[in-house]
């Protein structure tokens, strides 16, 4: 087997086993509690988490996207709607800046 084949079949196995623990994880989480209330939060703190180390380094044109963006979340509490409007208001933002 030469090189190549034992890195694709190490990431393949690597892959599989994140798969699998995530399964055999998700099977034991809380159903009702607090630690069902954390992890439900989760997802969204993590969001926040790293759009708040992505604009402490971003220029104007970020921050114009993500005041957009957030203006199109709370008027259309639409996901898809916001993600175009924030990807479309960089572009654009990052051509006049």
């Amino acid at each position: 087997m030469d090189e190549q084949a034992v890195t694709i079949a190490g990431l393949a196995l690597g892959t599989f086993a994140i798969r699998l623990g995530g399964y055999l994880l998700g099977a034991r989480m809380p159903a009702t509690g607090p630690w069902e209330r954390v992890l439900r939060a989760l997802p969204g703190c993590l969001i926040a988490a790293l759009l708040a180390t992505i604009l402490v380094q971003a220029g104007p044109a970020e921050w114009g996207a993500a005041a957009v963006s957030l203006a199109v979340a709370l008027l259309s509490r639409n996901l898809p709607l916001t993600m175009v409007a924030g990807v479309a208001a960089v572009y654009l933002l990052r051509g006049l800046v």
